[in-house]
């Protein structure tokens, strides 16, 4: 630490202090939260919601006014219950993601790597020719596999075939082919 950032050590007392402090402070700012959103909350539903006005109204007025209302909640109802089944098709999409993505890792799982030991001179040769060649050739070490060419039969007369394939030696002649 440089001279101007030394830290400075508070004896358990000033620390139980401090924090009383804090804690008083942190508790007075939450009850003032608190109080401003109570406010706010009011004056939102005052804007709103206009307040009832009960008093001279007759018996069918109250009742329009009953059946309008229970018009709007139905309304705000349908709307809730069409969110709800929003949300519960979203959640279940998301769980059936979720749950693809642990199976999909679950499935690769790495493979251990063998340690190979290579002679000195071995690992010699391959830190130099990583240190001269900056394009490396990853085919060149590559086996080569040849593809067995297909055995194409020539169309000939069918008649010599025939004859050919007669008797004991022709006999021979497939089973030898066979093998």
């Amino acid at each position: 630490m440089s001279e101007g950032q030394k830290k400075t050590k508070y004896t358990a007392t000033r620390r139980l202090l401090l924090k009383s402090k804090l804690l008083k402070k942190a508790t007075s700012m939450l009850a003032a939260e608190k109080e401003q959103n109570k406010i706010e909350r009011d004056e939102a539903l005052n804007e709103r919601v206009p307040p009832l006005k009960l008093s001279g109204l007759s018996a069918q007025e109250l009742q329009e006014l009953c059946k309008e209302l229970h018009r709007k909640i139905d309304v705000v109802d349908e709307a809730r219950y069409d969110l709800e089944m929003k949300v519960a098709k979203n959640e279940k999409e998301i769980q059936s993601l979720t749950q693809k993505i642990w199976e999909m890792k679950g499935t690769k799982q790495r493979t251990k790597l063998k340690r190979v030991k290579k002679s000195h001179d071995a690992k010699l040769d391959a830190l130099t020719e990583s240190k001269m060649s900056s394009k490396s050739d990853f085919k060149a070490n590559l086996k080569t596999v040849k593809k067995e060419d297909e055995k194409k039969e020539e169309v000939t007369d069918w008649r010599k075939n025939v004859e050919a394939m007669s008797g004991m030696e022709g006999r021979k002649k497939l089973f030898d082919a066979g093998q």
